[in-house]
């Protein structure tokens, strides 16, 4: 687990790397609260508007592994611009259809078109920059990202009250295609045309998918169950705080001020989180940020008012901002080498099973128990995510020079 014999300066990578970043985000904060409304326009009952917001994320899973090898044999910039292109085609169908069947593929495809990109830009980053540097870069991915995603729905508010809900869409396909012309300058990584002529010339040399898995299932198994549980606690999150603010009794408007408060404080630590990241270890964050939103599930069931409500979101809106990119950094620290792609597509996996759980445990308790119960269920599995992260984070912490020879 060699670090590259050289780094990309970070100037040359602020407009290829972070500007599809924020364009594609603002793009898709615009459409993803849409697609129920959208769904249900179309004709969809609620249950089947529910199930084609959730192909989002089946797509991000089936194009997970999938998406390693794909940047493995074509190279991060190729794969960026076909992720966005795809992504692109996909909502401007969407824009158009009157399909039920037409968008829930369009879903579908933006899914999968959204781990692609995710993975090409996060192997790229783990390559091109120094570990001295890593968790800042990485943390200000999450940023940009977040910073995109609270001004997407205000600019698809504008864009509903002028236009429609189609034309959304089509902004964000626009965003998208914007976002792959952008990585186009992204400058070429060391080494990489030599290891893309060598993979030409001897394709038996290539890694295959299951064999890096396979290699490195040790350290998917300890450290990837560490991220499975913090994506688990940030996507239970984002689907609670709605759901408890209406349970008692507050309307959509002070619900969306409360979600926007929290988003807004979620933005304001990710350099500090990633400064704290490179300085002092990865615990430093990894450890506090799920310490807070497990107390912050705990709390929830205490509030009944707007004010008390909004102060626990904001509350669990610093633990996860300040652990922005820590699932990214975590992952590029484990990368090998060689195959370090198709490792991180088993990585993200990890993270995304996490993202879908989530939502579905507050749901499978809820049918059983008061919501309030599955509050304090995700905090003490929050809590339990910490013991677990203390145990395995201070193994494979690269930048506290404990990492083993071999995992």
């Amino acid at each position: 687990m060699s670090e590259p014999a050289q780094s990309i300066s970070m100037r040359r990578l602020w407009v290829p790397i972070y500007g599809p970043t924020v364009l594609i985000s603002i793009g898709m904060g615009a459409v993803v609260p849409l697609i129920a409304l959208y769904a249900l326009d179309l004709g969809a009952t609620v249950t089947q508007a529910a199930i084609i917001v959730g192909l989002i994320g089946f797509g991000q899973l089936a194009g997970d592994l999938p998406a390693g090898s794909l940047a493995q044999r074509f190279g991060e910039k190729r794969v960026l611009l076909a992720a966005c292109v795809v992504e692109a085609a996909a909502l401007l169908t969407a824009s158009q259809t009157t399909s039920l069947a037409v968008l829930s593929a369009c879903v579908f495809a933006i899914g999968l078109s959204s781990a692609v990109f995710g993975l090409a830009r996060h192997a790229y980053l783990s390559e091109a920059v120094a570990i001295g540097f890593r968790a800042r870069a990485l943390s200000t991915l999450g940023g940009t990202f977040r910073i995109g995603s609270f001004i997407g729905p205000f600019a698809g508010a504008a864009l509903i009250e002028q236009f429609s809900i189609g034309a959304c869409f089509a902004f964000a396909a626009g965003t998208s295609l914007a976002g792959g012309l952008l990585s186009l300058a992204l400058p070429e990584l060391p080494g990489d045309g030599a290891r893309r002529r060598l993979a030409e010339a001897e394709p038996e040399a290539r890694l295959s998918l299951w064999r890096v898995l396979r290699d490195h299932r040790k350290v998917l198994a300890t450290l990837g169950t560490g991220v499975f549980l913090i994506m688990v606690a940030r996507a239970s999150r984002q689907a609670i705080i709605p759901l408890w603010a209406a349970s008692q009794g507050l309307d959509a408007t002070t619900t969306s001020i409360i979600v926007g408060l929290s988003a807004g404080v979620d933005m304001l630590l990710f350099y500090p989180g990633g400064a704290i990241m490179d300085r002092f270890g990865r615990m430093w964050v990894a450890l506090p940020a799920m310490t807070v939103l497990g107390a912050g599930f705990v709390l929830l069931p205490l509030t009944e008012t707007a004010v008390l409500i909004g102060l626990v979101a904001c509350f669990m809106g610093l633990g996860n901002g300040i652990s922005s990119g820590i699932v990214l950094t975590l992952g590029s620290d484990v990368a090998p080498p060689e195959g370090r792609r198709q490792f991180l597509g088993g990585w993200r996996l990890c993270a995304d099973l996490g993202n879908v759980a989530g939502p579905g445990l507050i749901s499978l308790v809820s049918l059983a128990f008061p919501l309030g119960a599955a509050a304090v269920a995700l905090g003490l599995i929050s809590w339990f995510g910490v013991g677990w992260l203390a145990k395995w984070v201070s193994v494979y912490d690269r930048s506290r020079k404990a990492v083993p020879a071999r995992v």
